[in-house]
């Protein structure tokens, strides 16, 4: 009788182990050591490329990061953009900022970044490169001065359903008056289709994103100042990509949190894995120096039943992202 009960107890031990769910993997924010700003992310053959401002304010180059799982992070280099081959009689003096790499409909890789206040737009077959000017005249895609008044950073490229590409950028100068302007590229992902269209939301400063989702377009982006609290990340919608725009309801969805451990989100990214979409941004780490260092952070990103972004929760990713 001994020995039956035994075995049933065996049993039952190796069923409760079996049984019994993994433990899901927990991706914590920050996600890596260091710190970055205004990342921007592609997937390629299975595996994701991030890339990010150096910060402080950015370095000569950008950081580049390769990872099939969002915790081991392997650092790589690209030999393009740099601040001295991004450089034009028009340019100002800050470095390299906020890439926005996509794929494009012929397979190619695009990068739109901000270099020396202007944009600068590169092509490469790999997400690794190497990578060119995407002008054959190397020059600036937007010029310092092609908007007088206003900031020429922050680009962003969306493609919509019928691979039409659009180009989002804009801010504004001295942390006020920002606007966000649009155009339609044309195959080649460089020429304008049409002259700069002003398709400034409510409450919006820089760091533009468009989001498709059910036939409805989602304008993301950031408001307040880069440097402080105030900072935070806001949507609009429309019908179409280039508006008109309203404030979408929950907006701002990330901003700093009651106990500061999130303290001025912003300049992000989003993507989507098996159906379900994330955020990836960056967050001020708080320090005593006269500038900012910031980290990237990933959180998921809902809608409700009513197509509103909900609030995002700001606490990592609790399922295992690959």
């Amino acid at each position: 009788m001994q020995i039956k009960n035994y075995f049933f107890l065996v049993i039952i031990a190796i069923c409760f182990f079996s049984c019994t769910p993994k433990e899901q993997v927990k991706i914590s924010n920050p996600i890596m050591d260091g710190y970055y700003a205004d990342p921007s992310i592609v997937f390629y053959e299975g595996k994701y490329y991030i890339y990010a401002t150096i910060d402080p304010w950015g370095s000569n180059e950008l950081a580049v990061f390769e990872t099939t799982d969002f915790q081991q992070f392997e650092q790589r280099r690209i030999n393009w953009p740099t601040k001295e081959a991004c450089t034009s009689p028009t340019s100002g003096k800050d470095m390299v900022w906020a890439p926005s790499v996509v794929q494009g409909i012929d397979d190619r890789f695009y990068m739109y970044v901000s270099v020396g206040n202007e944009i600068w737009a590169g092509t490469a077959e790999h997400p690794l490169g190497p990578w060119r000017n995407a002008k054959k005249n190397n020059t600036p895609l937007i010029p310092g001065n092609m908007i007088p008044g206003y900031h020429m950073i922050d680009a962003e490229c969306f493609i919509d359903d019928d691979n039409q590409a659009y180009l989002y950028w804009g801010s504004g100068l001295n942390w006020v008056n920002g606007k966000c302007f649009m155009v339609p590229l044309a195959e080649n992902m460089v020429d304008f289709l049409k002259d700069p269209t002003d398709v400034t939301p409510p409450h919006y400063f820089e760091g533009p994103v468009m989001m498709k989702k059910d036939g409805i377009y989602y304008l993301m982006y950031s408001n307040g100042k880069a440097i402080d609290h105030t900072y935070n990340v806001r949507y609009a919608t429309g019908k179409q990509p280039w508006g008109p725009f309203e404030e979408g309801v929950n907006s701002p969805i990330l901003e700093t949190s009651v106990d500061s451990t999130t303290y001025g989100p912003g300049h992000h990214c989003v993507f989507s894995h098996d159906g379900q979409e994330y955020i990836l941004y960056h967050r001020i780490f708080p320090q005593k120096e006269n500038y900012v260092l910031r980290q990237l952070c990933l959180d998921s990103l809902n809608l409700d039943g009513k197509g509103n972004i909900k609030k995002v929760n700001p606490q990592g990713v609790s399922l295992f992202v690959k």
